[in-house]
């Protein structure tokens, strides 16, 4: 088991990754028994032969997509703390210490490196990226209860414990989303760490797509604010329906017939009837999908454990 590793997810990097390689080396030269690792997901340049000119370990995966890469990288490496930054030379490789040190001797599960809270916006030159870090970052705030201040960034820090009960489930760029989501759902101990950010080097282009992956990631809060908290989704939902059948039913059906005694729209007693009746089965899965969360909370701590005791056991050897 590493004390540290470094991850480096890659796809068509040349430009920097020799330069990202090198700065993480330096920033951990004075940690004992760490290591970069450069996962390389089917570039179509010299990525993978310059990482491994720098001095890193490289592997690969060929499965295109970000998520399947960090997939693999979670589930081939172990070591006390993870850092995961990408290799296009937008993140200080010189925070790394600090950011580990939070995992490794305050015990956090996952410490966010925020370029929200410093430069981010007066260096980034892509239109709408600054909008969207916003909009996602107050959507999950908001449905989550939570205070993270960078959701979307790609340079974070995890524990052992993290990496090896995260389900990775996301594809691609909306893999950060995922797992800022799981965490603090299954209350995990979280840390903003504030970054200094710089935009990328003239040349080298972002492979995120501002509106197809922006639409996947808000795609992705709804089902998991669904998936998470049910009873809350399909409370609301339920609450929305028995409104809209009252809101026809009182002054179509209700108040006429008190006059005529007699139903006057009979069409629109059968939708208020339907709406009602799709509103209490809506409550009623809320209540049966919120125990099935519930006990995958409960069988979550249990998981924590057995990987903990895991850890104890390959840190001894």
């Amino acid at each position: 088991m590493d004390n540290l590793a470094v991850l480096i997810p890659c796809y068509n990097e040349s430009q920097t990754i020799t330069k990202v390689v090198k700065d993480c080396q330096n920033a951990i030269k004075d940690i004992p028994n760490s290591a970069v690792y450069v996962y390389d997901n089917n570039s179509s340049d010299n990525t993978a032969e310059l990482a491994r000119e720098a001095g890193a370990c490289v592997r690969y995966e060929y499965k295109q997509g970000k998520g399947n890469a960090i997939r693999r990288m979670f589930r081939e490496i172990d070591a006390k703390c993870y850092i995961m930054i990408d290799g296009d030379d937008t993140y200080p490789a010189e925070e790394i210490p600090k950011m580990a040190r939070y995992v490794l001797e305050e015990n956090y599960d996952m410490v966010i490196g925020d370029r929200l809270s410093s430069s981010y916006f007066e260096e980034n030159k892509r239109p709408f990226h600054g909008i969207g870090n916003k909009m996602v970052r107050g959507s999950i705030n908001f449905f989550f209860k939570n205070d993270i201040k960078d959701i979307m960034t790609g340079y974070r820090a995890f524990s052992y414990e993290f990496v090896k009960t995260y389900p990775v489930l996301s594809k691609g760029f909306e893999i950060e989303t995922e797992m800022s989501i799981f965490a603090i759902v299954n209350n995990m101990a979280m840390k903003n760490h504030v970054i200094d950010y710089r935009d990328r080097p003239e040349g080298s282009t972002s492979k995120l797509n501002t509106y197809s992956d922006g639409f996947k990631v808000l795609k992705l809060i709804f089902t998991l604010y669904r998936n998470y908290k049910p009873l809350r989704f399909f409370g609301t939902l339920a609450c929305l329906l028995l409104i809209l059948s009252l809101a026809f039913f009182i002054p179509d059906v209700w108040l006429p017939y008190r006059v005529t005694g007699k139903v006057l729209h009979f069409p629109t007693l059968i939708v208020c009837g339907f709406c009602a009746i799709a509103g209490i089965l809506s409550f009623y899965s809320g209540l049966i999908l919120d125990a099935i969360q519930r006990k995958e909370h409960r069988e979550f701590e249990f998981r924590l454990r057995q990987v903990h005791q895991i850890k104890i056991q390959l840190s001894n050897h």
